[in-house]
């Protein structure tokens, strides 16, 4: 059941811009480290949105959904919900309008070791969430003027601080596996050598195979798009014996991980979006 079945009418513009902002304010709060109380948070915005507490709780799920699918934090607790419509997709493109990076991502000291480094889950990749087709339009616009994919590409901060997780917890699991000598050849490709090797680390395995580890980080959940270099996509079809893609999501909070394993296409809809072009 939908919140527009529960209440009857459906949300106008001014509500979803009020709770889209009150959704921030509370994702703001949560990213500093406070103490966010939802339930003041909604007691206030019902003096301006008439809905029930089950409809502004449903549609802030909704939000979460938007903000997941954009690469963007969403709030814990309010797990996404994928039916929504396309009118909160717009509402929280005007809201971006005004603020296109409302949570900042601040990397406060580098890693010095594992030991520093935020807890990290591994799960098996996701299916790719449903989008109903009324709102995948509206979501498409948005996306396409906010693109996450290229956000998470240009944010070098991000990009770095995943690699560095990856590159420590490369060398742990080593060690744990009783094999210090190998931890000890890992390498940080990317950083030594620069960005033209197709992938960001140097590993191995506890028998000795390599693993050369492309990272790709976002604050956004594990279903955000990502880009993917010609170069990396041809070290994949070259060494798919070593080539590993980690997906690093919801890098802000408690980070998570999934691996792909090459052929990349029998898991990735590859689109092409640029070409290099010189004069004939």
């Amino acid at each position: 059941m939908t919140d527009t079945e529960v209440v009857g009418t459906d949300w106008s513009s001014t509500e979803l811009d009020l709770i889209v902002a009150d959704y921030f304010a509370m994702l703001k709060e949560e990213q500093a480290g406070q103490t966010v109380h939802k339930t003041e948070h909604r007691r206030r915005l019902k003096a301006y949105v008439q809905r029930s507490d089950g409809s502004i709780e449903f549609k802030h799920r909704n939000i979460s959904a938007v903000l997941a699918r954009l690469g963007l934090p969403r709030i814990r607790g309010y797990i996404p919900a994928w039916n929504f419509q396309g009118a909160i997709a717009e509402a929280i493109g005007r809201y971006l309008e005004i603020d296109s990076d409302p949570v900042p991502l601040t990397i406060s000291k580098p890693l010095m070791g594992f030991a520093d480094a935020p807890s990290l889950f591994e799960s098996a990749p996701p299916a790719a969430p449903p989008i109903s087709p009324g709102a995948k339009t509206a979501f498409e616009r948005v996306a396409r003027k906010f693109d996450p994919a290229l956000r998470d590409q240009l944010n070098r901060s991000l990009g770095l601080a995943g690699e560095q997780l990856i590159y420590e917890r490369e060398k742990q699991i080593l060690i744990n596996g009783d094999r210090k000598d190998l931890a000890r050849k890992v390498r940080w490709v990317s950083q030594e050598d620069g960005d033209g090797a197709g992938y960001d680390i140097r590993s191995y395995d506890t028998s000795g195979s390599e693993r050369w580890i492309e990272v790709k980080t976002t604050r956004g959940g594990s279903t955000t798009p990502f880009y993917l270099t010609s170069n990396e996509n041809e070290v994949a079809r070259e060494r798919p014996d070593a080539f590993r893609l980690y997906r690093l999501h919801d890098f802000s909070q408690t980070p998570g991980l999934f691996t792909l394993t090459p052929p990349l296409e029998a898991v990735l809809q590859l689109e092409a979006l640029t070409f290099r072009a010189s004069l004939r």
